[in-house]
């Protein structure tokens, strides 16, 4: 990038190419500019008519609720979030997951996005006594928006998952935890990190890898961070069995986005008030205070249980419905071809599209599908930290289901020719 003025080296780093720009980017233009893009990138969660109906009935009932708009819109908030909704949410939590918490464990951010720039680095980088702390991430890939966001350089260190062969050209990843620990013992790990359902592959770890993951986090006295963004309680897109984890040593995120509000740019932080406290201060400084509106729309939700009902009854169905159709779909679209498989979809809303012995790379592929109006995600983005090249990078593709089904079955067909083709050296 030739710029006018030197930028700094944290400044590059947060201004130069990345995989969450270049995706949101797409996505952007994708659905302001043309509307003929068959949209399987981006992470935009799906418009569900019962959800967007609450929606609609929420910001009616903000605008006959006395000055209750005019506060929402006009004043700011304390940068740790609206005391009700932080009032809410412990309730919330208190009753549906049994944890010991109160307002002071929670934290709200401008998306969580903004929620994992503060705390990769309040937890890893150059510490006070001198050393380099990095975040582990114990099973690659990973969510592609973490990997541009340390203001130091290699902030990350992964480690490759074993790959398990299930039955009808599915696979699923699994942690392998001697390379865990064996990181784990080199002593500069600030935190270990994990999306759970995880993103882009809608992986569920296990219990018992989420209960081994917080005794190897507990055992070396640093937080388990997990991104909720998709999972429990809300908005609970998660189809197989898994229990929400917390404690002294867990640090959870939370998000409204998949409850269908991406737009209010409301993240969630769980955690000790130690921690919460230190968000709340770096909210103050890069951003004073949070956007209120999300808060103010979800907060009756919480205090009613309704978002639970949401959860389970309306965006959970929905999105495993999507996930298994669009695996049928794959089926149709391949057929009998050699070198495809799906990870195994329990949660989330994307499917994790695998391509063996493809000759070029997926990063090729989708500029190709570009051309052909489908935008999907290349895979080499998602496995950021590791120590070395690793051929599986460039053989995968993220695919968002959530949209309308007659645009995602087509889109899905024309991949599938366009790997007919470049396999057969078109």
């Amino acid at each position: 990038m030739t710029t006018p003025y030197p930028f700094s080296a944290s400044g590059s780093r947060l201004a130069g190419r990345s995989g969450i720009l270049e995706l949101m980017d797409d996505l952007g233009k994708a659905l302001t500019t043309d509307p003929g893009m068959r949209m399987l990138g981006g992470g935009n969660p799906a418009h569900i008519p019962a959800v967007d109906a609450v929606w609609r009935r929420r910001m009616q009932e903000l605008m006959e609720e006395g000055d209750l708009l005019e506060r929402t819109l006009g004043n700011y908030d304390p940068p740790q979030g609206n005391p009700g909704f932080l009032k809410s949410l412990a309730g919330f939590l208190q009753r549906h997951c049994g944890w010991d918490l109160t307002p002071a464990h929670l934290a709200i951010t401008a998306g969580g996005q903004s929620a994992f720039f503060h705390l990769f680095n309040l937890l890893a980088g150059p510490m006070p006594d001198g050393r380099t702390r990095r975040i582990l991430l114990p099973l690659v890939p990973e969510y592609i928006g973490y990997a541009n966001q340390g203001l130091h350089p290699d902030l990350f260190t992964a480690c490759q998952p074993g790959i398990e062969a299930l039955p009808g050209n599915e696979f699923k990843y699994r942690v392998h935890f001697p390379a865990v620990e064996a990181a784990l013992a080199r002593g500069d790990i600030g935190a270990i990190c994990v999306s759970r359902p995880t993103n882009p592959t809608g992986n569920v770890l296990t219990n018992e890898e989420m209960k081994r993951l917080s005794g190897l986090a507990l055992a070396a006295g640093i937080p388990l961070i997990i991104d909720n963004a998709y999972g429990l309680p809300f908005p609970g897109a998660v189809f197989t069995d898994a229990e929400p984890l917390f404690g002294g040593h867990i640090i959870l995120t939370l998000s409204l986005s998949k409850l269908g509000l991406p737009g209010t740019r409301t993240g969630i932080v769980v955690a000790r008030p130690e921690i919460a406290s230190a968000i709340a201060a770096m909210t103050s400084v890069t951003g004073l205070a949070n956007t209120n509106i999300g808060q103010q729309l979800v907060k009756p939700l919480l205090d009613s249980d309704e978002v639970l009902h949401l959860s389970r009854q309306v965006i959970r169905p929905f999105y495993e419905s999507r996930a298994r159709d669009a695996g049928q779909w794959m089926q149709e679209a391949f057929g009998a071809d050699a070198g495809w498989s799906l990870h195994r979809c329990e949660g989330a809303f994307f499917r994790w599209l695998r391509l063996t012995g493809l000759p070029i790379s997926t990063r090729e592929l989708y500029q190709r599908l570009k051309k052909r109006q489908v935008l999907v995600v290349p895979g080499e983005d998602f496995f950021f930290g590791l120590s070395g090249p690793w051929p599986h990078q460039a053989e995968c593709l993220r695919l968002n289901c959530s949209g309308a089904p007659e645009t995602v079955r087509e889109a899905l067909r024309i991949i599938a020719d366009e790997v007919r083709m470049v396999r057969n050296g078109g």
